[in-house]
């Protein structure tokens, strides 16, 4: 039954449950990914599982590699995860030293038409996915080799009229990032990801992290 508008005094709108996402340059970018790109293409090339020819992810062990450039750019995105958790973080000084981080990472190759599956981490803080190479854009998908973070604040929300054209910063879609050579995207790693399909000429070359913060009084943790 249609009634009339209420009469409001007052009205507060306040965002909520705000998800926490950080983008990073990596200063040293343009000195490394030259040497990454050749090294992680050849190591790629020379694994003697089978290969898939849309793409290749390898084994998590990146971190264990000894030489250079490698440790390099390990360097580089540790503190560039370092300076995101911090940022957004209410943490002391003092509580920040008794923490260790801990992670694991791999890289993955995409090719034209190849893409990477959505994913998740469990025992995982944060996910970070750092650009070595990507494609230019394509002419005819705009959506072309992005990484797709997906929507789930409202999953459970019956649709209607009002809560499907709700403005920023309360919209309901996925999160789109396109990665450029250099920069890194940092965000919680429950969240699906995904990379959808490339569509034009090129490599997509991903280095990525799973990252968590654990105390050295912190007991029960499961391994990796």
């Amino acid at each position: 039954m249609a009634t009339d508008r209420p009469t409001l005094n007052t009205l507060s709108v306040l965002p909520i449950l705000a998800t926490p996402l950080g983008i990073v340059e990596l200063p040293g970018a343009e000195r490394l990914n030259g040497a990454l790109r050749a090294l992680l293409v050849a190591r790629a090339a020379a694994d003697p599982a089978p290969q898939n020819p849309l793409g290749y992810r390898s084994r998590d062990d990146l971190l264990e590699w000894t030489g250079e450039p490698v440790p390099a750019l390990v360097a580089e995105l540790f503190q560039g995860v370092h300076s995101f958790v911090r940022a957004v973080s209410d943490m002391s000084e003092a509580q920040w030293d008794d923490l260790n981080l801990e992670a694991r990472g791999w890289y993955t190759i995409t090719r034209p038409d190849g893409k990477i599956a959505t994913q998740n981490y469990p025992l995982t803080a944060w996910t970070a996915v750092y650009c070595v190479a990507a494609p230019d854009a394509s002419t005819s998908r705009f959506d072309s080799g992005v990484l797709r973070i997906h929507e789930s604040r409202l999953g459970t929300m019956f649709p209607d009229a009002t809560n499907s054209t709700l403005r920023l910063p309360f919209t309901p879609g996925h999160y789109t990032w396109r990665p450029v050579p250099g920069r890194m995207v940092v965000f919680p790693g429950s969240l699906n990801h995904e990379v959808a399909l490339i569509r034009a000429p090129g490599e997509l070359v991903l280095v990525a992290l799973r990252v968590r913060f654990v105390s050295n009084q912190q007991t029960g943790m499961g391994r990796w």
